[in-house]
C-alpha cells in the first residue's frame, strides 16, 4: 500500500472506527470492536479497496497507532477518540507528574475559563511529552503547549487512563491545573 492510499485509508478508518461506522454500515460492539472480514467489506461498498495483508500493514506501520487488533486478531478498534458510545475497558491508572496537551491561540481564553473540556469525544486527550502535543496542535495553527499537572489532579481523585499507543485520557482538565508551557 503506497503512502497516499495508506493515509486515506487510515482517515476513513478512523471516521468510521471512531465517529460514523454506519458510513460503512457496520455496527461497533460494546467497547468499540468490528469484524476486521466486515470492515474490508464495509469499506469496499465505500471505495475504500484494501485487504487482509493491506489492513495488517497500515495498523503496524501508522505513526500514531490509532489503531488495535483484538488478542485473535479478528477484530479492530480505534484506540481512543471515539464520539461514539464505546466502553474501551481501560483501567485507571497513575500518571506521570506532568502530561501535555497542544492547542492554539483562539482556543486560550474558553480553556482559561473552563480548562480542557472532552466536548464531542468520550475524554480529553493529553500527550506524554512537548513534542506529541506540538504535533497535535499544530495541526490547526501555531501550536501552544499546556502543561497539566497530572500528578496533583490524580491525587485530587481524577481518573487518568492510558491507551495501547501512549495517549493519556481523562474526563476533563479544570484550568486550575493547566498553564502555558510553550518552550521550543
Amino acid at each position: 500500500m503506497d503512502e497516499e492510499k495508506k493515509k486515506s485509508v487510515s482517515r476513513f478508518l478512523s471516521l468510521i472506527l471512531r465517529h460514523k461506522p454506519d458510513i460503512a454500515d457496520l455496527t461497533l460492539d460494546p467497547e468499540g470492536w468490528v469484524d476486521v472480514d466486515t470492515l474490508i467489506r464495509g469499506c469496499a461498498k465505500q471505495g475504500r479497496h484494501f485487504d487482509r495483508t493491506e489492513l495488517d500493514e497500515l495498523v503496524r506501520t501508522n505513526a500514531k497507532q490509532r489503531f488495535t487488533f483484538s488478542g485473535d486478531g479478528k477484530r479492530i478498534r480505534a484506540n481512543q477518540g471515539h464520539s461514539t458510545k464505546v466502553d474501551l475497558g481501560y483501567a485507571p491508572i497513575e500518571p506521570p507528574d506532568t502530561l501535555f496537551h497542544g492547542t492554539v491561540t483562539r482556543f486560550l481564553a474558553a480553556i482559561t475559563e473552563s480548562g480542557l473540556q472532552r466536548m464531542q469525544r468520550h475524554h480529553v486527550h493529553l500527550s506524554p511529552d512537548e513534542t506529541t502535543a506540538r504535533s497535535v496542535g499544530s495541526r490547526r495553527g501555531k501550536a501552544v503547549i499546556l502543561a497539566v499537572d497530572s500528578k496533583k489532579m490524580y491525587s485530587a481523585g481524577y481518573e487518568f487512563y492510558r491507551t495501547p499507543n501512549n495517549v493519556w485520557l481523562t474526563d476533563e482538565v479544570p484550568s486550575g491545573f493547566i498553564r502555558i508551557h510553550n518552550p521550543e
